[in-house]
């Protein structure tokens, strides 16, 4: 299938036996390293228009998560569809790949709590942050679950819409964006979630998101939120689409309490997935902020 914007040559690695996760390893060996995670139910194409602005200079590393993207998309029997399991895998293939220095961390969605979840004990090594409509942290007090969260998270109903019609992608492709996304960026985001088997990531994420102490990736979340402050005098670039009914303003918030000196750029007229909407504006401004900010 053609992705529009999408020209890379996408690789894969064994993660875990029989398990292939699909990445992106675009830029000079020897740029400085960004490493960008996305969430669910989106995939790399998410960073496409970040990864073709920094290429250049910079060596981008994009892993598809498993069951997301191309990666392969494995059955509960052959895969724990965990936290833990996320976190571990972004460990194995950045082992595998050498990246034991310096390095930028962006992030997405599920994206925060699985690169701050690693971050937990690679600290040293994340010198820059790019922040995108995220958490790493629990769900605000004043936050409430939004009702289509909850469905997927709790409700077998949830599960058959969203593996039965891909309900949850092809709702995020529509409702993330301010600005319609044209019909072949709209099919690429989708695509990869063709069939029932498929979909199985989509909802087993939505199924793993922790509300308390009851749920297995609590203690990883809550460990990532107490760390957080710690990333202050870090350079921390944060773009926000004000418009995420997920990841609203509470979030942003967290972020701006934990990370008082961050460069943010909120924005009125944009959604979730606010490098659709702001990609002409935050390409750019995330360039420039990496420039400054040598490692």
């Amino acid at each position: 299938m053609n992705y529009p914007g999408y020209p890379f040559t996408p690789q894969r690695f064994e993660v875990r036996p029989g398990v292939a996760m699909s990445y992106l390893d675009e830029g000079p060996r020897d740029g400085e390293i960004v490493v960008m995670l996305h969430g669910n139910p989106s995939w790399s194409y998410y960073w496409r228009n970040l990864v073709t602005g920094l290429s250049d200079r910079y060596r981008c590393i994009v892993p598809d998560h498993v069951g997301m993207g191309l990666s392969d998309k494995p059955a509960d029997d052959r895969y724990a569809y965990t936290l833990q399991s996320r976190v571990d895998d972004v460990a194995t293939l950045l082992e595998h790949l050498g990246v034991t220095g310096p390095m930028t961390l962006a992030v997405h969605d599920w994206g925060g709590m699985i690169g701050f979840g690693w971050a937990l004990s690679h600290a040293v090594q994340v010198r820059r942050l790019v922040i995108t409509n995220t958490a790493a942290f629990p769900l605000p007090a004043a936050k409430k679950m939004p009702w289509q969260i909850a469905l997927g998270r709790d409700w077998t109903l949830g599960e058959w819409v969203i593996r039965g019609f891909n309900a949850f992608s092809s709702g995020a492709s529509w409702q993330g964006v301010q600005t319609r996304m044209p019909p072949a960026v709209r099919r690429a985001y989708v695509a990869p979630y063709d069939s029932w088997a498929n979909r199985i990531s989509t909802v087993r994420f939505m199924q793993d998101i922790p509300l308390s102490p009851a749920d297995r990736a609590w203690p990883l979340l809550e460990a990532a939120g107490k760390a957080l402050p710690s990333f202050a005098e870090r350079p921390a670039f944060v773009g926000w689409g004000l418009k995420d009914f997920v990841f609203d303003r509470h979030f942003l918030e967290g972020f701006r309490n934990a990370l008082p000196n961050a460069e943010v750029h909120a924005f009125d007229d944009a959604g979730h997935y606010v490098l659709e909407d702001k990609a002409a504006i935050l390409v750019p401004a995330i360039r420039q902020f990496l420039d400054t900010h040598r490692l």
